[in-house]
Order: structure tokens, then C-alpha cells, then sequence
């Protein structure tokens, strides 16, 4: 049995945006949320945000998939230093800590402004 039992492997390039090409994060979106990733190691931390982001999403009636991100080089192009984290339109909006889904709809909600 692997490890990681809980991860789901997503490469960078689900969407066409990359931790280094900010600039053109999905452009048909002028603005508002557009792609939102959880990167984490697939512990039980990591699982719990990925599925607390998910039901954010849905609650909020976005029609957005969370990628899942485990994938170590992956991860490192972000800079991220503690998981899990939260990356909204490829810029880092949380990390180290697993927040409840109220509080990705508040992150998500300061993005739609």
C-alpha cells in the first residue's frame, strides 16, 4: 500500500497557468477566481484542506476544479515552505495551516472583488 493513499498526482499544467507565468494566468478571466490548487504532501492535512477547498468551491457555486498538487518539484516552483497550501490564480494565499472551508470562501470571495 503507498503512502500517500489519499493523494491524487496533478501536474502544474492543468490549467495554462504556472507558478512562472503569472502574468497570462488564464486570461480569458479578466476577474475573479479562475484556477485553484491545493499543494501538499497527500497527508491527512493536506487531504482534509483539498477537500475543505472543494466544498468551498461548490458552496460558493463555482464551476472550478481544485487540483491537487503533490508532486515535490511541482510544489517547489511555488515556494512554499509549509503544507498544506492554498494557491489561488498561481499566487499563494495560505500555507501551513488547514483552514475550514468559511475561510477559503472568504480568500475566494476577496479574489472575486
Amino acid at each position: 500500500m503507498s503512502f500517500f493513499k489519499f493523494a491524487k498526482k496533478k501536474e502544474i499544467d492543468s490549467c495554462s497557468c504556472s507558478a512562472e507565468n503569472t502574468s497570462k494566468c488564464c486570461p480569458e478571466i479578466r476577474q475573479g477566481v479562475c484556477c485553484v490548487k491545493v499543494l501538499g504532501a497527500g497527508c491527512k492535512s493536506c487531504h482534509e484542506m483539498y477537500e475543505n477547498t472543494k466544498s468551498a468551491i461548490k458552496n460558493m457555486g463555482l464551476n472550478i476544479e481544485v487540483d491537487y498538487i503533490t508532486d515535490m518539484q511541482s510544489i517547489m516552483k511555488y515556494g512554499v515552505m509549509s503544507m498544506p497550501a492554498l494557491v489561488v490564480n498561481e499566487k499563494i494565499a495560505s500555507q501551513g495551516k488547514v483552514l475550514k472551508a468559511a475561510d477559503i470562501e472568504k480568500l475566494l470571495n476577496a479574489n472575486l472583488d
